[in-house]
């Protein structure tokens, strides 16, 4: 059965005038009950997460800053939201999620986070709305765990996965590759394992080109025991911060390539939702929804 990590803090976790980034968690999995491409058996809600857990992934004096509330108004800014004690249960309970769903994977072969892909969080910094890197809490939860010994974690958000390149930058076990904007934020950028960066108004056809051109050989490479797989939807051309150009059709195929290939390769695969800013909420949860409807094409 597909399992989806989803709880209703992670829709509500703000003051009014800062919603409009979480509107579409709440509103994913509601779409996808009303037409019946799940039930709410599908759903589960993440507890908390133990603080050691944590503390392999991130910087000790940073996370008792989050966990305390002293982050500076500067450190602040940079996160892009103000901080609460709310928000910071809210980044938990998705980092929960995501180690959740990696053991959903093993049995199913793919689980879901409707949010996640926190990858601005470095090691000891939050930024571009991401305070705890979801997908490398659960990756280092697995290695530490000896649930696998080879990870590869591909980032198709237009926005490079900083944080996640920073904290694996000396980690040989995973394999980081982000294919981004290259003039989207971060505008300074962390160094993956694979860097593809993309000049703006990249066509379908290019796109997948590229990525279709590009996995099947780390794959075969690197081996990944697990795969974690950030979809972002902000690489269409409707979104308002990205600077690609894609369909929607074209992020269906793109999912559906990602979930060929694990499944192919009897490798399971964790998703996380990213980024998706298109002024219309229809258009970014529409866009989000194919990528759970192309998982169940695949494997259910």
């Amino acid at each position: 059965m597909l399992k989806i990590a989803y709880d209703p803090i992670y829709a509500h976790p703000l003051p009014e005038g800062h919603r409009f980034p979480m509107l579409k968690y709440e509103l994913i999995p509601a779409q996808l009950l009303h037409e019946g491409v799940i039930g709410k058996d599908n759903l589960f809600s993440p507890g908390l997460l133990d603080e050691d857990i944590i503390l392999r992934t991130h910087d000790k004096n940073y996370w008792h800053q989050l966990r305390d509330l002293t982050l500076s108004p500067k450190e602040q800014r940079r996160t892009g939201f103000p901080l609460s004690a709310r928000l910071v249960e809210r980044e938990i309970r998705i980092a929960k999620g995501t180690i959740d769903g990696c053991r959903y994977a093993f049995e199913s072969g793919v689980a879901f986070n409707v949010a996640g892909g926190t990858h601005h969080a470095g090691s000891n910094w939050g930024e571009g709305f991401c305070l705890l890197n979801d997908q490398a809490i659960a990756a280092n939860y697995l290695l530490d765990s000896e649930l696998t010994k080879a990870i590869l974690i591909v980032d198709l958000d237009v926005h490079q996965g900083n944080g996640t390149a920073e904290i694996f930058e000396n980690e040989p076990r995973v394999f980081t590759f982000s294919m981004h904007g290259a003039n989207n934020f971060p505008y300074r950028k962390e160094r993956s394992d694979l860097d593809i960066p993309l000049q703006d108004g990249v066509s379908d056809d290019e796109f997948l080109e590229i990525l279709q051109s590009t996995l099947p050989g780390l794959i075969e490479q690197h081996k990944p025991g697990f795969i974690f797989y950030l979809s972002g939807v902000d690489v269409l051309a409707t979104d308002k911060l990205g600077k690609l150009a894609l369909s929607k059709e074209a992020c269906k195929t793109r999912d559906l390539f990602i979930f060929e290939q694990c499944f192919k390769h009897h490798i399971p695969v964790q998703v996380s939702m990213g980024g998706g800013y298109s002024p219309q909420i229809k258009d970014i949860v529409e866009a989000h929804c194919n990528t759970f409807k192309a998982a169940i094409d695949v494997y259910f």
